[in-house]
């Protein structure tokens, strides 16, 4: 209330099923400065929704695609995040291929990746 951006930025606090407030974002930003895997750029994606993250250690840059499907900007780089959510503002999303890399991060072609691996297909 005291920057007079009340209309414009709710914190709701906790909510038990944050999907379909994530899905009316308009942008996600993620500002780690590391992260062991980040599940809410894979979710973000998965709800369609725009991402631009700092591009830590494990995980935004392969989620994106280094960069491919969102943005990613330097660690601590204040300019740059608050520049790559303007120009992400800026643009149209294509909310569906945004989806389609979601999807990449399911259970289902995750366990596949993880089965390959651990059980590579015969050669002979």
């Amino acid at each position: 209330r005291d920057l007079g951006i009340e209309d414009r930025v709710s914190m709701p606090g906790f909510i038990a099923n944050p999907y379909p407030t994530l899905s009316h974002a308009a942008v996600f930003a993620l500002s780690s400065r590391w992260e062991g895997f980040a599940n809410v750029v894979a979710e973000a994606l998965a709800c369609g929704v725009p991402v631009v993250s700092t591009d830590c250690p494990s995980g935004p840059a392969e989620i994106l695609g280094n960069g491919a499907y969102g943005r990613l900007v330097p660690i601590g780089d204040a300019a740059a995040l608050a520049q790559a959510l303007a120009a992400t503002l800026e643009e149209t999303p294509d909310r569906e291929r945004l989806r389609a890399r979601g999807r990449d991060f399911d259970v289902a072609p995750i366990a596949e990746r993880y089965l390959a691996l651990l059980f590579p297909p015969s050669s002979t």
